[in-house]
């Protein structure tokens, strides 16, 4: 840890009984985990979201693995000899050259209300702010958190810290994959099929193109598209030799009856011609033949393509509501 960053660990040590230290690796995924189980029930968690449910300490491990300097960039919260609480940092460049600084907290219930969240949101930002100095990102820095709409307290301390909701996403789910409604024919010159490699490019630039006019998202480079690609259940549709319209549907690796669609995206001068259903569908009985028993999805509550209609005309219901919280950064 630099000397920056371990003087503003040093300036939290102000709550009685309360320790800040950086995270230290594999040996503390287990109480990271601990402490997710434990705000589940009071935060009312969804264990299965798609989106952020209960982690285990394996799948805290691969999030930890993934970024920038995480001794650097995650800070655990002790009291007495256990882990009660942590906080993690990450950061990306979204498609309008806005980089998100996105911290993210958690902390047990019976430790709220002492001011260690207020404490733990505080070191975020003040790293926030030397890694946007270091990055030479201030014109278009801003901070970012997220809670579930059920997460209270969180709300309560972003809201009074300045943050304000700027959007939300709305997670469904598709209780029973054995209870798919029939497809209805295709329009005459669309076929539907597998993706094969030499297709993924144009399949990549078709999601790609469908966010074209889209705030909040991220660079999605197809370097990046690659390296996450499980194409078993990706389905695509066809008119002529163009990509007109995909539907990438996995199953979940940690939960293999639980299938995810990643995305579904259909070309503008293909809209409204039943495309996005008929491959939806598709990649759901994909799902099923390989042992998904349920589906689930998320989508922006500003989509502008009546994408619930579609969704909730499939069987899809919701279930969680995601929201996002952005501040300026004051550097």
């Amino acid at each position: 840890m630099d000397v920056n960053s371990s003087s503003d660990l040093a300036s939290l040590e102000r709550l009685p009984g309360y320790a800040f230290r950086p995270y230290h690796g594999h040996g503390d995924h287990g109480a990271m985990a601990a402490v997710r189980l434990g705000c589940a029930q009071w935060d009312r968690i969804d264990a299965r979201s798609i989106v952020e449910g209960i982690p285990t300490a394996a799948e805290l491990a691969e999030g930890s693995a993934k970024l920038d300097d995480p001794s650097e960039n995650q800070v655990l919260v002790e009291y007495g000899s256990g882990v009660v609480g942590y906080s993690t940092i990450r950061w990306w460049q979204e498609r309008d050259g806005t980089w998100l600084y996105l911290h993210r907290g958690y902390l047990l219930p019976e430790h709220r209300g002492r001011g260690v969240g207020s404490t733990m949101l505080d070191w975020a930002e003040s790293r926030i702010r030397r890694l946007v100095q270091q990055h030479g990102t201030t014109p278009t820095a801003v901070f970012g958190a997220n809670a579930l709409a059920s997460e209270q307290d969180a709300t309560a301390l972003l809201l009074e810290k300045g943050y304000r909701r700027v959007f939300s996403l709305v997670e469904l789910e598709l209780p029973d994959l054995r209870k798919l409604p029939d497809a209805k024919p295709l329009p005459a010159g669309i076929r539907v099929g597998s993706v094969e490699p030499s297709s993924y490019r144009a399949v990549w630039k078709t999601v790609v193109d469908s966010y074209a006019d889209a705030a909040f998202t991220e660079r999605w480079t197809f370097e990046s598209f690659l390296a996450t690609a499980e194409p078993t259940c990706w389905r695509a549709a066809w008119e002529g030799d163009r990509v007109a319209a995909v539907a990438l549907c996995s199953i979940r690796r940690h939960d293999p009856t639980l299938g995810e669609v990643e995305e579904l995206s259909v070309r503008a001068e293909s809209r409204r011609r039943g495309l996005g259903r008929a491959l939806l569908l598709d990649g759901l009985r994909c799902l099923r033949e390989h042992g998904a028993e349920t589906a689930r999805l998320y989508t922006g509550t500003a989509n502008p393509y009546r994408s619930f209609d579609l969704y909730e005309s499939v069987g899809f219901r919701r279930q969680n509501e995601h929201v996002r919280y952005r501040k300026p950064v004051a550097v």
